[in-house]
């Protein structure tokens, strides 16, 4: 029997030293998307990691009822994540209690998203990818840096 639990504690052993460690998820929930481009997260303000969204423009969807009205780069997040759960992981606390962190939706980074559809700008200290991605987006003039059609 002893021979038994030896042979389990190696091999437990074994494995703890070869499979990465797990990552918790900090907050899994869903997210509603504040006016100024936040989440709330479990009752908790989360800012996305790496990206500042600027105010736009206010537009309304008026397809959903009742119509939904609010900055045009929040309603594309908002429309975004919809009635799903994101998971965030903290990176840090700021001191009026806010959480900034890396949220996912399905896997797929949200604020490499909305660079890639031009509705944010990357932070100075943020990832290279982030800042290749708002440039693209600039390039092909999507989001925040489209054209204005009609003035």
């Amino acid at each position: 029997m002893t021979y038994f639990f030896r042979a389990a504690a190696l091999l437990i052993l074994f494995l703890t030293c070869l499979l990465p460690p797990l990552q918790a998820k900090d907050l899994v929930s869903y997210a509603f998307v504040n006016e100024d481009g936040s989440l709330e997260v479990s009752r908790k303000k989360i800012w996305l990691y790496g990206i500042h969204i600027p105010p736009t423009d206010p537009t309304c969807r008026t397809f959903e009822s009742p119509i939904v009205c609010g900055p045009r780069a929040t309603l594309a997040l908002d429309f975004k994540i919809g009635p799903f759960f994101v998971d965030c992981e903290k990176k840090w606390d700021n001191e009026d209690g806010s959480i900034v962190a890396l949220c996912r939706l399905k896997g797929e980074d949200l604020s490499a998203w909305m660079l890639q559809q031009g509705w944010a700008v990357a932070l100075p200290d943020a990832p290279l990818e982030y800042q290749v991605l708002e440039k693209i987006a600039r390039k092909r003039e999507r989001g925040i840096w489209g054209r204005i059609i009609g003035h």
